[in-house]
Protein backbone atom coordinates (compact mmCIF):
# COMPACT_ATOMS: atom_id res chain seq x y z
CA UNK A 1 0.00 0.00 0.00
CA UNK A 2 3.00 2.89 0.62
CA UNK A 3 3.75 2.82 -2.95
CA UNK A 4 0.47 3.81 -3.91
CA UNK A 5 0.89 6.81 -1.59
CA UNK A 6 1.80 9.64 -3.29
CA UNK A 7 3.95 11.16 -0.50
CA UNK A 8 4.97 8.04 1.20
CA UNK A 9 8.23 8.37 3.77
CA UNK A 10 10.28 6.25 1.06
CA UNK A 11 9.45 8.91 -2.09
CA UNK A 12 10.05 11.70 0.10
CA UNK A 13 13.53 10.34 0.92
CA UNK A 14 14.25 9.55 -2.16
CA UNK A 15 13.27 13.07 -3.74
CA UNK A 16 15.35 14.70 -0.46
CA UNK A 17 18.57 12.55 -1.46
CA UNK A 18 18.29 13.04 -5.44
CA UNK A 19 17.18 16.74 -4.51
CA UNK A 20 20.73 17.33 -2.98
CA UNK A 21 23.28 15.32 -5.05
CA UNK A 22 21.32 17.74 -8.18
CA UNK A 23 22.12 20.47 -5.94
CA UNK A 24 25.74 19.64 -5.46
CA UNK A 25 26.13 19.04 -8.85
CA UNK A 26 24.86 22.12 -10.02
CA UNK A 27 27.88 24.12 -8.42
CA UNK A 28 30.12 21.67 -10.24
CA UNK A 29 29.43 24.04 -13.73
CA UNK A 30 31.43 25.31 -16.87
CA UNK A 31 31.09 27.52 -19.54
CA UNK A 32 31.20 26.08 -22.66
CA UNK A 33 31.72 28.87 -25.07
CA UNK A 34 33.75 31.86 -23.98
CA UNK A 35 31.82 34.46 -25.59
CA UNK A 36 29.18 33.65 -23.25
CA UNK A 37 30.42 32.43 -19.80
CA UNK A 38 27.01 33.24 -18.20
CA UNK A 39 25.94 29.90 -20.00
CA UNK A 40 27.32 27.32 -17.93
CA UNK A 41 26.74 23.49 -18.20
CA UNK A 42 26.12 21.37 -15.15
CA UNK A 43 24.67 17.86 -14.91
CA UNK A 44 21.83 18.22 -12.60
CA UNK A 45 19.36 18.03 -14.91
CA UNK A 46 20.37 14.55 -15.38
CA UNK A 47 19.72 13.86 -11.78
CA UNK A 48 16.52 15.56 -11.87
CA UNK A 49 15.64 13.98 -14.74
CA UNK A 50 16.10 10.13 -13.59
CA UNK A 51 14.01 11.12 -9.89
CA UNK A 52 11.22 12.45 -11.92
CA UNK A 53 10.80 9.51 -13.97
CA UNK A 54 10.99 7.49 -10.38
CA UNK A 55 9.08 9.92 -8.30
CA UNK A 56 6.33 11.72 -11.37
CA UNK A 57 6.26 14.75 -12.50
CA UNK A 58 4.37 16.75 -8.61
CA UNK A 59 7.94 15.66 -7.03
CA UNK A 60 9.50 16.94 -9.97
CA UNK A 61 8.30 20.17 -9.28
CA UNK A 62 9.10 20.05 -5.81
CA UNK A 63 12.68 18.58 -6.46
CA UNK A 64 13.43 21.20 -9.23
CA UNK A 65 12.49 24.11 -6.78
CA UNK A 66 14.19 23.18 -4.01
CA UNK A 67 17.44 22.97 -6.10
CA UNK A 68 17.26 26.04 -7.34
CA UNK A 69 16.04 28.00 -4.31
CA UNK A 70 18.40 26.27 -2.66
CA UNK A 71 21.08 27.90 -5.23
CA UNK A 72 19.84 31.12 -4.52
CA UNK A 73 22.52 32.63 -1.91
CA UNK A 74 25.18 30.75 -3.61
CA UNK A 75 24.81 32.08 -7.11
CA UNK A 76 26.18 35.32 -7.89
CA UNK A 77 23.23 36.43 -10.14
CA UNK A 78 20.61 38.17 -7.57
CA UNK A 79 18.41 35.22 -8.40
CA UNK A 80 18.63 35.68 -12.05
CA UNK A 81 20.41 32.75 -13.10
CA UNK A 82 18.64 30.68 -10.54
CA UNK A 83 15.08 31.79 -12.31
CA UNK A 84 16.77 30.91 -15.78
CA UNK A 85 17.21 27.83 -14.20
CA UNK A 86 14.20 26.74 -12.90
CA UNK A 87 12.49 27.54 -15.84
CA UNK A 88 14.73 25.54 -17.90
CA UNK A 89 14.98 22.57 -15.66
CA UNK A 90 11.29 22.66 -15.87
CA UNK A 91 11.05 22.96 -19.44
CA UNK A 92 13.09 19.59 -19.55
CA UNK A 93 12.02 17.72 -17.04
CA UNK A 94 8.57 17.95 -16.69
CA UNK A 95 7.50 16.97 -20.33
CA UNK A 96 8.93 13.72 -20.12
CA UNK A 97 8.37 13.01 -16.22
CA UNK A 98 4.49 13.24 -17.39
CA UNK A 99 4.85 11.41 -20.07
CA UNK A 100 6.16 8.64 -18.40
CA UNK A 101 4.01 8.38 -16.20
CA UNK A 102 1.35 7.40 -18.68
CA UNK A 103 3.91 5.50 -21.06
CA UNK A 104 7.29 3.57 -20.00
CA UNK A 105 9.84 2.38 -21.86
CA UNK A 106 13.52 3.45 -23.60
CA UNK A 107 11.62 4.64 -26.46
CA UNK A 108 8.93 6.87 -24.72
CA UNK A 109 12.18 8.33 -22.57
CA UNK A 110 14.24 9.02 -25.64
CA UNK A 111 11.46 10.88 -27.63
CA UNK A 112 10.20 12.66 -24.62
CA UNK A 113 13.35 13.88 -23.45
CA UNK A 114 13.89 14.82 -27.55
CA UNK A 115 11.12 16.98 -26.84
CA UNK A 116 11.95 18.25 -23.73
CA UNK A 117 14.81 19.56 -25.19
CA UNK A 118 13.08 21.41 -28.40
CA UNK A 119 10.87 22.71 -24.92
CA UNK A 120 14.02 23.98 -23.14
CA UNK A 121 15.68 26.11 -26.25
CA UNK A 122 12.26 27.46 -27.15
CA UNK A 123 11.92 28.75 -23.26
CA UNK A 124 15.35 29.91 -23.46
CA UNK A 125 14.95 31.88 -26.40
CA UNK A 126 11.98 33.45 -25.00
CA UNK A 127 12.93 34.13 -21.30
CA UNK A 128 16.06 35.43 -22.04
CA UNK A 129 14.93 37.71 -24.83
CA UNK A 130 11.87 39.09 -22.62
CA UNK A 131 13.10 38.08 -19.04
CA UNK A 132 16.53 37.72 -18.15
CA UNK A 133 18.12 39.91 -20.57
CA UNK A 134 15.91 42.86 -19.57
CA UNK A 135 16.43 42.44 -15.47
CA UNK A 136 20.49 41.87 -16.63
CA UNK A 137 21.32 43.76 -19.66
CA UNK A 138 18.40 46.96 -19.02
CA UNK A 139 18.04 48.86 -22.05
CA UNK A 140 20.69 46.90 -23.95
CA UNK A 141 19.10 43.24 -23.89
CA UNK A 142 17.76 43.14 -27.35
CA UNK A 143 20.72 44.28 -28.82
CA UNK A 144 22.93 41.65 -26.65
CA UNK A 145 20.26 38.99 -27.38
CA UNK A 146 20.51 39.56 -30.99
CA UNK A 147 24.54 38.79 -30.58
CA UNK A 148 24.58 35.53 -28.65
CA UNK A 149 21.22 33.95 -30.05
CA UNK A 150 23.25 31.11 -31.67
CA UNK A 151 25.33 30.43 -28.59
CA UNK A 152 21.67 30.46 -26.71
CA UNK A 153 20.28 27.49 -29.17
CA UNK A 154 23.78 25.95 -29.25
CA UNK A 155 24.04 25.91 -25.12
CA UNK A 156 20.37 24.71 -24.55
CA UNK A 157 21.10 21.98 -27.02
CA UNK A 158 24.30 20.91 -25.58
CA UNK A 159 23.20 20.89 -22.52
CA UNK A 160 19.78 18.75 -23.14
CA UNK A 161 22.11 16.32 -24.95
CA UNK A 162 24.80 15.57 -22.38
CA UNK A 163 21.92 15.67 -19.50
CA UNK A 164 19.80 13.21 -21.61
CA UNK A 165 23.19 10.79 -22.36
CA UNK A 166 23.26 10.89 -18.47
CA UNK A 167 20.48 9.68 -17.92
CA UNK A 168 19.92 7.49 -20.34
CA UNK A 169 22.85 5.65 -19.37
CA UNK A 170 21.98 5.94 -15.65
CA UNK A 171 18.70 4.79 -16.76
CA UNK A 172 19.47 1.66 -18.25
CA UNK A 173 21.58 0.68 -14.70
CA UNK A 174 18.61 1.61 -12.35
CA UNK A 175 16.02 -0.13 -14.33
CA UNK A 176 15.71 -2.46 -12.07
CA UNK A 177 14.57 0.34 -9.04
CA UNK A 178 12.49 1.59 -11.61
CA UNK A 179 10.66 -1.35 -11.75
CA UNK A 180 10.35 -1.92 -8.17
CA UNK A 181 8.58 1.72 -8.08
CA UNK A 182 6.33 1.55 -10.82
CA UNK A 183 5.36 -2.14 -11.14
Amino acid sequence: MENTQRFSAKKIALAATFTALAFGLSFLDFPIFPATPFLKLDFSFAVLLLASYMLGPVFSELMIAAVYALHIPFGGTGGIGELANFIMANCFIFLPSLIYRFKKGLPTVLLSMFFGMLLQTAAALLTNRFIMFPLWAGDGAAEFFSSVIWYIIAFNLIKCAANGVITLLLYKRLKRVLKVFFD
